[in-house]
């Protein structure tokens, strides 16, 4: 995160525009349809919309707020702002971590919070949902008949389907399931000019075409904004298995999520490191210890007596690796808080000071490397770095504590935050597994994808979005 990034953003969204004001009376009168303060201009009403969790410092002031309820609202946005070439930034419950849905100035603000509807269809097992409605919601729709949705971040409470789409959101069951793309099998997509396309559908296979749908999951509002999704689902499962193990060491903690997964495929892997504990247990007092370096929380979805013999492979690898501690459970309670605790890990460690929040994530063969390293970065810039961890896919998210306040300090966090980024692409592994890139991970992403794929990239980008209004500043 650095003002270069910010005011980058900021120029770029200027070069998109054509000088003057235009008349926000044109798009009110376009949004005739929907309620009289669907559009906001009141800077005080508009403050909400500038920042993301992220809270980029650099965020602009909207020239307005839309407050979308239904397909044919953001197309008139669209094409208001195309015909004005005023940038626009979509914008979901604002939970993003990488500035994704930071404003720029002068932009029009598309929230998609009032598109709510879903419609579960268990013939086909799938649900139509509008992406405003909350992942926490949607799960609770679909298990009303018997169905579930997978991906489940962390933030599944308060993050929107819309925000999951775009940042190809994944989570703490993602180790089995996989993550958002592999449950979006159709999506109503509206264009930078306002054109609307249907892509995809019901149904679990089709090879028509290119691939689309695709193409618009993890693309951060920079190609389309998405106002309808159609998810497949899944029966619901047993109620999981719940092991905890402690670790006197990361390399113990990171070689038993290696041995695991060689053999066995756990529906959750997480890895807390000695920062997190400790921060959680100051928020929560249920005992975790304290001194361990590493704890694992591990999960069976399986039959009861399949997970049960599933978790004691897991046992008997992690004792291998030298846990201290295993202790596992059947009891949905007792499994739950210490899912919910680290489901915290955030919220916990931002208790001691802003976050500079990173994701990036390894081949498992590499996780070791990647979490010693992170602490070698920690101690050669003196910040102090929470890891915490999708283990089982190799995704890590490291929360470096920073003090905005204190100039040295906030220089020494950011090198850090740049070594991080630039050690995961050494160890052959990705810049975001899945908060996306958004505006603070901008500058590294040349250097992730290489020159051919990020032209290519470019010219995705300058096809679908000619004049630049879509998001400017963000990934590109």
């Amino acid at each position: 995160m650095t003002a270069a990034t910010s005011s980058e953003a900021s120029g770029e969204a200027e070069g998109a525009r054509v000088s003057g004001a235009p008349d926000l009376g044109e798009l009110r009168a376009a949004l005739s349809a929907a309620p009289d303060d669907a559009v906001l201009t009141d800077p005080d009403r508009m403050a909400g919309y500038r920042w993301d969790r992220a809270n980029d410092p650099g965020a602009g002031v909207p020239l307005a707020v839309v407050r979308a309820s239904s397909t044919e609202d953001v197309q008139a946005t669209l094409r208001f702002a195309d015909r004005h070439r005023v940038p626009v930034v979509a914008r979901g419950a604002g939970t993003g971590l990488s500035g994704g849905s930071s404003a720029v100035d002068g932009c029009i603000v598309v929230s998609t919070e009032r598109m709510r509807r879903i419609e579960v269809d268990p013939a086909t097992r799938t649900c139509t949902v509008e992406p405003g409605l909350l992942n926490v919601e949607v799960k609770a729709a679909v298990a009303e008949h018997g169905l579930w949705y997978p991906p489940d971040p962390s933030s599944f409470e308060i993050c929107s389907i819309g925000g999951n789409i775009a940042t190809n959101a994944g989570g703490l069951c993602c180790v089995k399931y996989g993550v958002t793309t592999d449950y979006v099998l159709g999506l109503t997509v509206v264009l930078a000019d306002g054109t609307a396309v249907e892509l995809g559908g019901p149904r679990l296979k089709d090879a028509a075409g290119l691939s689309l749908t695709k193409l618009f999951v993890g693309s951060e509002g920079t190609l389309g904004i998405v106002t309808r999704i159609v998810l497949r689902l899944l029966p619901a499962t047993h109620a999981p298995a719940t092991l905890v193990a402690t670790f006197p060491t990361l390399g113990g903690a990171t070689d038993a999520v290696v041995g695991i997964t060689r053999s066995l495929r756990p529906s959750m892997l997480e890895l807390m490191d000695r920062h997190t504990v400790n921060a959680v247990e100051d928020h929560t007092r249920m005992g975790l210890d304290r001194s361990a370096a590493a704890l694992l929380v591990v999960q069976s979805d399986e039959s009861p007596a399949v997970a049960a013999q599933e978790l004691a492979r897991v046992a008997e690898v992690c004792r291998d690796a030298g846990a201290t501690e295993v202790v596992a459970t059947d009891d949905p309670a007792d499994g739950e808080a210490f899912v919910a605790a680290r489901r915290m890990a955030i919220p916990a460690v931002e208790r001691r000071g802003p976050l500079l929040l990173e994701d990036v994530g390894v081949p498992l063969p590499a996780l070791g490397a990647l979490v010693q390293g992170i602490a070698d970065v920690a101690e050669r810039n003196d910040v102090d770095i929470a890891v915490v961890a999708h283990a089982g896919d190799g995704n890590t998210h490291p929360l470096i504590v920073c003090d905005p306040t204190d100039p040295a300090h906030l220089a020494r966090a950011q090198t850090a935050y740049g070594e991080v980024m630039e050690l995961a692409i050494g160890l052959g592994g990705t810049i975001t597994g899945e908060h996306g890139v958004g505006r603070l991970k901008k500058p590294w992403l040349p250097s992730y994808l290489g020159e051919d794929a990020m032209r290519l990239n470019q010219r995705v980008k300058d096809a679908l979005d000619p004049h630049g209004i879509l998001n400017p500043g963000a990934v590109f």
